[in-house]
This record gives structure tokens, sequence and C-alpha cells, in this order.
């Protein structure tokens, strides 16, 4: 082939059929679909054609400087000192105006036909116009029997413009009317977030409309607005009864004069009809309001019974034998019912026909009411609860000396044997503590008399080991009498325990009786005082020990002092010290633990910060000599010192009380659906009254199911309510205060 010809572009070729040749690649790259615009990742289609997405310019945050704990050198300080004016920069719709939405309120206008009453109607609705897409959404809210079917009138999406495109966020005015899908809705008004957000584009919105009322709705206010002539008073009544006329409602007289007003009663009826005797707790309830009763039984945890709490249901029980009545019974009169006045605190009730009801206690305010509207005062609360069951438990089959105590338990308490648990507390405080005792046999042979024996006790686990030393021409091997291990007093019964191995004492073990003779100076200071620490430290190779092995337990600060910080609460207190302390096998006393502590605590202020635990670990970044070492340690006894320490640990321990009661109660009122309703509906059956006590709300929580503590409860009030009294708690606005801040108080870290 001519390579003139071969040099020809291809392209400049007609595209004819015939005259197309397909063009050969070297590599065949991947489309992709992803692209990085202004550090943020969008999606681009396929081709060569890019769909950029809808961006805006917001305002960029200056950069700042992360210095730490570190102090700020001097070029830092300028920097922040200087005016830094803010940047903008270019972010997708959906990224800087992710849930912003415009919403607007207006009305628009409905016929009603076949209606002498009316001939149209006005609807409300509310507009959202969403920024992050461009689409709206129109609702209209709901109204309690209606009748009509309301809430989401036109879905969200783009809206049709009506001169062409879609509709812009810059069309919705207050004012003017929305012309969509044949329905005009006239914009009245909008909300705060909405008009800032036009006001700072340069376009304000215009001021409210007022919203047009129909017909149907002039109607209805005018019936509330509508009141008598002249008031119904206890005068006009009291004249009209002089005159011979006139009457009075008596039971809704007694109705408004005893809303809300529960006389509450609790009593047990103890229940033979079951297999095994039950006394079963019961709340009888008299509603002054009606003259109604209801009884609800309270069950105990895992009581075993279904959840129907309502025993009897609101009503009136008669005296005697319930019967159902027929519709041509002859009605009861008012005092062959039951009445509230009748029930008294100590006394046995029979309601039900056949259901023996002992009251034992009153609420107070059915107390308050028997003193103030009776004049008799009820009888103090009697105590129902019945002695604890005495479970009967088999006897523990003698030890046979094969293997150790432990195991041979193990195979009577489990089916399974399982491999015993130490006393690892026992193990860690009186680890190396051996008590040595001096013993001779009790009633010895003739050879055995000048036998002389050292009994070894290990307080950490409680083993025995029996020591015979050598003697000069005695005859006889010595050495090893008994093997360490946990053994049998055969005189007492039990294993050895340190008050059995005082002198003067015998013991039997293996059939031989020993006298205790004596004992070393070690036990006999042991005997004295248990706690005392016979073991001296050197505080301050302890202190660089302390140092060192802190260092070797993470890599980072930060994690060390999370890992001796226990309730996480940011500082280290005498306690928590105390455990690091005893964590490196250090068993320090009060005062050298306190003197220890004092060294990493630079401020003195009775516990131990972040910063001052870095500051006490770590060696400085630079030094202004050569070969600079940490302060040495005082080791002075600081009586003040130690008051603050231990006022920190006691106000760090209430301080964790208090997160922990606002917590738990905050779990209940929150994570449960309603449970706020059903708590103030038991508020209002306790009293009818705004301001209740903490023994009330304490006592509201036990009904519903949730008891607390009332130092629990009186901590909830006091944290949300500082200046609050405990005896006149506003309790609406105390459990909506802790729904609000539940999200406040964060638990454990």
């Amino acid at each position: 082939m001519d390579p003139l010809v071969s040099a020809e572009d291809l392209r400049a070729l007609p595209h004819l059929p015939g005259y197309i040749y397909r063009q050969r690649k070297s590599n065949y790259p991947r489309a992709n679909s992803w692209n990085l615009v202004n550090g943020v990742r969008i999606e681009q289609k396929e081709g060569i054609s890019f769909d950029k997405p809808k961006f805006v310019k917001v305002s960029k945050l200056p950069d700042v400087w992360r210095s730490g704990s570190l102090p700020d050198s001097e070029t830092r300080e300028v920097f922040k000192t200087d005016v830094v004016e803010l940047e903008t920069q270019e972010l997708p719709a959906w990224d800087a105006f992710d849930r912003h939405v415009l919403r607007f309120s207006g009305y628009f206008k409905e016929s009603v036909v076949e209606a002498n009453l009316e001939n149209h109607r006005v609807r409300k609705a509310i507009i959202y116009y969403y920024l992050e897409d461009d689409t709206c959404q129109i609702q209209e809210p709901k109204v309690d029997n209606s009748g009509m079917p309301q809430g989401q009138l036109i879905r969200r999406h783009r809206f049709p413009s009506p001169e062409g495109g879609y509709l812009r966020a810059e069309d919705l005015r207050v004012g003017t009317i929305l012309q969509i899908y044949g329905r005009h809705i006239f914009i009245t008004d909008c909300d705060p977030f909405t008009r800032e957000y036009f006001e700072q584009l340069g376009i304000p919105q215009g001021p409210t409309e007022p919203e047009e009322m129909d017909p149907f709705q002039a109607t209805r206010e005018a019936m509330k607005n509508h009141a008598s002539t002249q008031p119904r008073t206890y005068e006009k009544i009291y004249r009209e009864v002089m005159l011979g006329g006139g009457h009075i409602n008596a039971d809704m007289q007694q109705f408004l004069e005893n809303d809300k007003k529960v006389l509450r009663f609790y009593a047990v009826m103890d229940d033979v009809s079951t297999p095994q005797f039950e006394r079963r707790p019961f709340t009888i309830m008299f509603f002054l309001a009606d003259d109604t009763l209801e009884i609800s039984e309270q069950y105990p945890l895992n009581c075993g019974r279904e959840n129907f709490p309502i025993f009897f249901k609101r009503g009136k029980i008669p005296f005697g034998p319930y019967k159902v009545e027929g519709p041509q019974a002859q009605a009861r009169k008012k005092h062959e019912f039951v009445h509230g006045h009748d029930f008294r605190v100590n006394t046995t009730v029979q309601l039900l026909g056949n259901y023996s009801f002992f009251i034992y206690d009153a609420d107070e305010f059915t107390r308050n009411y028997f003193r103030t509207q009776l004049g008799e005062e009820l009888e103090p609360m009697v105590d129902v609860r019945l002695p604890e069951r005495a479970v009967p438990r088999a006897k523990t089959p003698p030890y046979t000396g094969y293997g150790s105590w432990e195991d041979s338990m193990g195979s009577v308490t489990h089916i399974v044997p399982k491999l015993p648990k130490k006393d690892l507390v026992k193990l860690f405080q009186h680890e190396g503590k051996v008590l040595r005792f001096k013993a001779r046999f009790a009633k010895p042979k003739p050879e055995d008399a000048d036998r002389l024996f050292v009994i070894s006790f290990y307080l950490q686990d409680d083993t025995l080991a029996i020591h015979e030393p050598p003697q000069r021409n005695m005859g006889i091997v010595t050495g090893r009498f008994l093997e360490k291990g946990i053994h049998l007093n055969q005189i007492t019964g039990a294993f050895f325990q340190p008050n059995d191995l005082l002198p003067g004492n015998v013991i039997k073990v293996y059939n031989n009786e020993m006298l205790i003779l004596d004992m070393d100076e070690y036990s006999r200071k042991v005997f004295e005082d248990p706690d005392t620490l016979l073991r001296k430290f050197d505080l301050e190779a302890v202190l660089q020990k302390l140092r060192d092995s802190m260092r070797q337990q993470y890599p980072l600060i930060r994690d060390i002092f999370r890992r001796f910080d226990g309730d996480h609460d940011g500082v280290l207190t005498v306690s928590e010290f105390q455990q690091a302390l005893e964590k490196f096998g250090f068993q320090l006393g009060p005062e050298d633990v306190l003197k220890i502590m004092r060294h990493f605590d630079s401020r003195r202020d009775g516990q131990v910060s972040y910063n001052e635990f870095c500051d006490a670990l770590l060696d400085p970044d630079w030094t202004t000599g050569m070969l600079q070492t940490q302060n040495p340690l005082d080791e002075k006894h600081d009586e003040a010192y130690a008051t603050r320490a231990s006022a920190k640990t006691a106000e760090r321990a209430e301080t964790t009380q208090v997160r922990k009661a606002v917590r738990e109660l905050g779990d209940v009122l929150y994570k449960k659906h309603g449970f706020v309703i059903r708590i103030l509906k038991e508020m209002q059956h306790i009293t009818h009254e705004d301001y209740v006590t903490s023994e009330q709300i304490k006592k509201a929580l036990e009904h519903v199911g949730h008891p607390f503590h009332l130092e629990d409860v009186e901590r909830v009030i006091l944290y949300l309510h500082p200046d609050a009294d405990l005896n006149a708690v506003d309790y609406r606005r105390l459990f909506q205060d802790v729904v609000t801040s539940f999200h406040d108080v964060s638990a454990s870290r």
C-alpha cells in the first residue's frame, strides 16, 4: 500500500456507506459515574455531557488552630486577633439546604351545594417548599369531627408555574394567590424562618393577611359567645325556693363541688380458694362526684396472674349479695348502695357478695377529708405484710476428705460441677499474710512428748499447713507433717479459722489433737489490728514505679486516664486512686495514698483532673537545665487536704446518684409511649391540686409500676428546679422538663 494514502485522515471522508472505518483503540477505560466538585462527591451521568446539580453559595467558616492543652505561640495569638473575612463556597443544594423548608399558610374556598345555611366553605392549607430540590407539598390541618377527608392535598413534587417552567421560592408571596391544579390558594402568612430567609435574599415578605371566615364558622363562634342574660346565683335560687318555685339539680351540684375528688383506701383480701394461701392487695376508690366505686388489684411482681387490674369496673355496689336485675325491677334507693363514708381503716368490709376486704391504710387526701368534713380521725396504717416463707434446704453431706472442699461442694450445688471460684478480693488484700503458731501433741505418747510443730495459717485462702522443725537426736524424720490445704477441725466440725489457733486452744486434725502453745510477733499484731498494714513502702520508689507502670498500660495518656477513671466523670478521687495503686500491688494506708495523690494534684482541691494527671505522668517537652527531674514527693501528712479529698469524693458520689436518678426517670417518661399521660391521670387520682409533694410523686410512680426511692425523686426535682419547694412541686412542669432534658443528661461514656 502507498504510504501517502495510509497517512490520510479518515475523518475527512464523507459519512457515506462504505466510507466509514472503525477507529482502532489502544485502551478501553471504564466510564466513571462519580466526580469531586468543591470537595463534595457527586454523581454524574455517563456520557460527554455533565449534568451539574443545583449549587448555592454559603459562607465558609474560617480555619481555627487546634492547640489542645499546649500553650499558644505568639504567631497563633496574632492569628486569633486578626479579623478574618468570611469566604464563600459553592455547595450542592441538597447539602446546604438539607431539611430547610419554607412554610406558608393560606386558605381556599370550596362551594357547598344543597345547603340553605351556607354556599361556600373556607378550608385552610399549609404550603411546604423544600429548598433542597425545589419541591412543594400542600397539606390541610385536620379538624376533629369535620366529616371531610383532610391531610395531604397535593403530594410532594415540583409544581408547574402558570408562566411556564416550575414554581420557584420567589413566586410564593404573602398576600398573593397560588394557582395550582385548579385551586386558588390565598397565602395569608408564613413562619419566622421563612421571613428571615427572604429578608436575607433582600425580598422581605408582606404583612400577615386576615383569614376569611365562612358562614359555618361564624355560626359556631356565635354559639361560643352566647351567654345568659342573668347568671344563676345561690341568692336567686334561694329567692325562688322561698317564693315556692325553682329547683336545684342535686346530682349536678354534687358533681360541680366534688369533681376529681376521690377517697382512696388500701385493702387486702385473703384468697383461700387457691391451692396455696395468697394475700392479694387492692385499691378501693370512692368517687365523691357520683358516689361510685372502683376496685383495682395491685399485682405484685412475678405473681403469675393475668394483667387485668380492674377487679370491679366503676359503678355503684349495693349492700348484700350482688345480683343482676332486669329492666322491670324496682330501682334501688340511694341509701341501699355502699358509700365511702362507711369505710374505716383497720376494718373488714363485705363487697360484691362474698368478697371480704380488710382496709389497712388510706391516702393523705382521704385522711384529711375525714378529718375536716366528717370530724373523724382515721386509724394509723396496719402492717399486713406476711412473714417471709422459709424454704427448707437439704442438709449438706459431710466432707469426705478426698480432693479440695470446693471441688466436693461443686458436686453438691451443681448437676455439672464447675471450676470453683476464688475470692479475688480476699486473695489480694491478704496476699503474703501467714500466721504462725507453735504447738505440740495434747495427749502425747512417751516418745512424742518432746515433738514440736509449727502451724502456718494462710489468710489469703484459709489454708493450713503443719511443719515439724528438726531437733537433735530425735530419731524421727521431721519436715512436712501436713500438706497445705483446707482442713477440717474435728472439734468444731468446721474449717479452720484464725480464732481456732489462739494459744491455749486444742485442735484436732486427722485424729491428731494438738495444743497451741504460742504465736509469733507478726501474728500477735495481726490479731490486735486485722486491718493494719505491717509492710512498709518507700513512697518515692512507689511513685516512680507507679509512673512507669501507668505509661506501659496504653500508648495514649488519654486511654490511661480513662482506664483508672471508673465512673467516667473526668477526675480521679481518693477511692479511684487507691484502686490504681492496688492494681499494681501497692497496699498502702489511707495517709500514704493521700500523700501520693497530693503529688498528682497540683491545685490541692482534693481530686486529680486530666491536665494534672498528664503533668505528673509525662516528662516536660522542654527544660531549662540539664537532667531536670520531677518534683520530689512531700511525705508530710496534710489533714486539710484529707478533708477536701473526702468532701470531693462525697460530692462526686452524690453527682453520680443525681445523674442516675434523672436518667432512670427519663427512661420511663421519654422512652415509653403514652406514659406521660398515664402518670398525669394517676396524679389526678391522687390529688386535684396542681402542686404536690415529693412523697405523692413517689406514690404515683409506684401505682403505675415504676417504684423509685424518695431520695431519687427529690434529686430529680432539685436538679431540674433548684429553687423548688419539695412540699409544693408543679408536677406537670416537672414531667415536661424531664422529657425535654432527656438528651441533656448523657449516659456513662
